[in-house]
């Protein structure tokens, strides 16, 4: 199971700019969340954005839609 740095505890990360959230058990969804978090240094610029509790009805509530 991967994980970004910084949230090895999450499973559903949110990315503020899209307000998509991603599944990090998802190897599809966990790379190209990986990849875009990486090459736009979006965890610097504050742009991740966590959920708890760490379910999909949360980061729903949040304003997020899945991946």
């Amino acid at each position: 199971m991967s994980r970004l740095r910084r949230f090895e505890a999450q499973r559903f990360i949110g990315l503020r700019d899209t307000m998509l959230f991603y599944d990090c058990d998802d190897p599809t969804q966990f790379d190209e969340l990986n990849g875009r978090v990486t090459a736009e240094n979006l965890d610097m610029r504050n742009l991740v954005q966590t959920f708890a509790p760490d379910a999909v009805p949360e980061a729903r509530n949040r304003g997020f839609k899945p991946r």
